[in-house]
């Protein structure tokens, strides 16, 4: 028997809309292009972690924690959005960012800071490296903290995105969709996409555009993302199939000079995207992603007869940050 599904603290504006990028589609002469706009679901300026954040929040208030901890760059869209859930909640935030203190704030860490999050700079720790050592000096505060995984990519997470795809198919004929394509870097959005597809029996291609060439927890990449979509699968008691290698659909074309670095291809997704349908993507990821969508139609592994959904995940603040890059 299924166990009972999680609980969640609401946190954001759902569902988000569905839009059709036309002009864009026309620009490129490829398939039918629609969006999912988890950019505009409102918690911190918005973004897809909100839909994590609800389930792994929850948890939190549930096991009496009053501090939130957790990482990621120095511009991560996953920590704006946490300090803003956590300042909404009243939860105390620690944010161990990547990097060292800029002199002037700007973009997500701006946001970061008038959430008032405690920024803690850990160099070339981006990924929670340093979390052990300041939970316990928390707890020795008298503190009860709760880690919030790297990208909130753990069950609750993976599972909040097999949540959205059942919104998606509330919303558009989604047996229709040939393609969704994303930016996938911590993997619990491209894990709950594998198993909501498989829950909910649908045939659409879910590819990931891997944005990170690092690895998770000394795991290689996509080993982590069928590792956390089985886990998932044990977690919820669902009774599917255990995910294989051959279920997963990730392609690492597209890393250019790493993460976080910008090159020509985002710069044209992202002023394309900007000037053909008045939507900002981010430098980092949905930039990236759809660099890899704009090349996979010209390529021709994408035709005229697809019909695509790209999955905009949010962090267009992080714009403000890459400004010189993007000039």
């Amino acid at each position: 028997m299924n166990r009972p599904l999680p609980n969640k603290v609401e946190l954001g504006f759902l569902p988000t809309p569905v839009s059709e990028l036309s002009k864009l589609s026309a620009i490129l002469g490829g398939p039918k292009i629609l969006m999912k706009r988890d950019d505009l679901t409102g918690l911190g300026m918005g973004g897809n972690k909100t839909r994590k954040l609800e389930f792994i929040l929850q948890d939190a208030l549930e096991k009496g924690c009053d501090t939130i901890v957790t990482a990621g760059a120095s511009q991560s869209n996953h920590c704006r959005q946490t300090a803003a859930a956590a300042a909404q909640l009243q939860l105390e935030c620690h944010l161990v960012l990547g990097g060292e203190a800029p002199n002037v704030a700007n973009g997500n860490l701006l946001l970061d800071q008038l959430f008032g999050a405690h920024i803690h700079w850990a160099g070339q720790h981006r990924k929670g490296e340093d979390i052990p050592q300041i939970t316990d000096k928390l707890i020795a505060l008298g503190k009860r903290p709760y880690i919030v995984p790297y990208g909130g990519s753990n069950e609750l997470g993976a599972y909040s995105f097999a949540h959205a795809l059942k919104e998606l198919d509330t919303q558009i004929d989604t047996e229709s969709l040939t393609h969704i394509v994303f930016a996938s870097s911590s993997g619990g959005t491209h894990a709950g996409f594998m198993l909501g597809k498989a829950l909910l029996k649908k045939r659409v291609k879910v590819i990931g555009i891997n944005i990170d060439k690092g690895e998770t927890d000394a795991i290689p990449f996509d080993k982590f993302i069928v590792n956390l979509a089985n886990k998932t699968r044990e977690y919820l008691n669902v009774n599917i199939n255990p995910f294989t290698d051959n279920d997963l659909m990730l392609i690492s074309d597209y890393i250019g000079e790493g993460y976080g670095v910008i090159g020509a291809a985002e710069k044209e997704a992202i002023s394309l995207t900007a000037k053909s349908e008045g939507i900002l993507l981010d430098p980092v990821y949905t930039g990236r992603a759809m660099a890899g969508l704009i090349d996979m139609i010209r390529t021709g592994k994408l035709t005229r007869n697809d019909n695509v959904l790209f999955w905009h995940t949010g962090g267009a603040p992080s714009l403000f940050a890459y400004a010189e890059s993007l000039s």
